[in-house]
């Protein structure tokens, strides 16, 4: 069950906030429980025991690290802790990606490949498991204090506006809210206002990119020119930016309905002029787990250069595999990884100089980096980046570039590079600090038609039962 499904928009949302609303405040927790437990199970019954053993073991340890009575004992529980939620993220995720490897060289080193069925990806399994991560780190700390309650601590992992895809919330951050929050009518206006606008990112562009993306990338490297491929390039990298940043908008708005606030987790990334502005931007909530719980204390950049640029591969690297269980991803992690080195080296102080050139260069190395995201196989990345670079041998005539491009493509690119950017933003800013009174209350009433509108199309969208994937369900 997707947000942008009818069964979320017309059954399961409706539900949920009546019976949130209608029953008294102490109840409502219990029914945000029971509705986030329903949610997971609709898409995944079988693995509703894994998650719901994550929450009782992480609960357990939680208040067993803020009992320890020396360090020691401390710092074994937090190990045992973290141990086991990363073993069960290994067996679930890379179990499969171990053993093909490992079977790939059994006749090199005269081996007896292993024989091992596919395990299924529980869904969200990547987010739940490092908001449990992030709970016992910060218990072991002292930044965050256990949850003594075991419903409470079940709803701060389950909660299902964020529980399939994110943001990664830390626990510090909403444990006073999981207590007593302000739900009204401002703030479920607020988070109404902020679903729509993502499910229209969602519906009204990441799909109408991505469908052409899907098309080119599906294209034999053989058959692709040079201005295909980056049109498909393009509508990639601006597919999975709406894609994601719509999902984190709906969940945003989901959560402020029910009186959470969350932080941001994008802010418009593709305006940056450095890969390391880039990751401060994009992703946000997954930049800072990784700088907080891994990069640091690693060292960070506190024992020198060399240490540094040697973490922040690390860093990388491991990004890669969480995203994905496969030679692109962690070659996309390390792709990310060598720019920063680069940038920390002197690169970043040479392109400071020259913004435009700077913010071309950051552009040109996040595309080359979803190419890699985007492709299953290297070759078929390796075959994506000669026809971008020129190479390519392909008869033009085979799939000529209006074979993809049409009005709507067209319109939709425009909107696309508009969205990306914080235009809209600097205009409502200004509105609100010089327009009159008369002029903002025109302007609210304008933004509700703008705003009902978007719905009236995604719906549409999702009554004609067009191409809707979600790209990041998959991790």
């Amino acid at each position: 069950m997707v947000f942008a499904s009818p069964l979320f928009l017309f059954l399961f949302l409706p539900a949920t906030i009546v019976a949130y609303f209608a029953l008294p405040a102490r109840w409502r927790n219990v029914v945000l429980l029971a509705a986030s437990l329903a949610f997971y199970a609709w898409g995944e019954a079988r693995y509703v025991p894994l998650i719901v053993g994550s929450v009782a073991f992480n609960w357990v340890m939680g208040l067993l690290i803020a009992a320890s009575a020396t360090p020691a004992s401390r710092a074994r529980r937090l190990a045992l802790a973290v141990t086991g939620n990363l073993a069960v993220l290994a067996v679930f995720k890379y179990a499969n990606f171990a053993v093909a490897n490992i079977d790939a060289l059994a006749p090199v080193l005269g081996m007896t490949p292993i024989a091992l069925a596919a395990i299924p990806l529980p869904l969200g399994i990547s987010f739940f498991t490092f908001h449990a991560i992030s709970y016992v780190v910060d218990v072991y700390k002292g930044t965050a204090n256990a949850q003594r309650s075991v419903r409470e601590f079940a709803l701060y992992i389950l909660l299902f506006p964020q529980l399939i895809a994110g943001p990664i919330i830390r626990y510090r951050d909403i444990a006073a809210q999981l207590v007593a929050r302000d739900a009204n009518v401002s703030e479920f206006a607020y988070g109404v206002r902020r679903f729509v606008l993502g499910l229209g990112k969602k519906l009204l562009i990441a799909n109408t990119l991505g469908a052409t993306a899907d098309a080119i990338f599906a294209l034999p490297t053989d058959q692709l020119t040079t201005p295909v491929a980056w049109l498909g390039i393009v509508c990639y990298t601006l597919q999975i930016y709406f894609d994601f940043s719509g999902y984190s908008d709906m969940a945003i708005g989901l959560m402020r309905m029910f009186g959470f606030r969350i932080l941001e987790n994008f802010n418009y990334p593709y305006v940056a002029t450095s890969i390391r502005e880039f990751w401060r931007r994009w992703h946000i909530s997954l930049s800072n787990w990784f700088r907080d719980y891994l990069y640091v204390p690693l060292g960070g950049n506190r024992a020198g250069a060399r240490r540094a640029y040697a973490n922040l591969i690390v860093v990388f690297l491991l990004c890669g595999l969480w995203h994905g269980a496969s030679w692109p991803f962690v070659l996309w992690g390390a792709w990310h990884g060598a720019f920063l080195i680069g940038e920390r080296a002197g690169l970043a102080r040479a392109l400071a100089r020259h913004r435009v050139v700077a913010h071309v260069y950051t552009l040109a190395a996040v595309m080359g980096g979803w190419v890699l995201f985007r492709c299953d196989t290297l070759a078929h990345a390796a075959g994506y980046y000669r026809a971008l670079a020129g190479f390519s041998a392909a008869d033009p005539l085979w799939h000529p570039l209006g074979e993809y491009v049409n009005a709507l493509l067209v319109a939709t690119l425009a909107v696309a590079v508009a969205f990306s950017i914080p235009l809209a933003a600097r205009i409502t800013a200004w509105r609100e600090r010089v327009a009159e009174p008369r002029v903002r209350t025109i302007a609210i009433a304008g933004d509700s038609a703008w705003i009902g509108a978007v719905f009236v199309a995604a719906s549409a969208m999702l009554a004609a039962g067009t191409y809707n994937p979600f790209i990041y369900f998959r991790f």
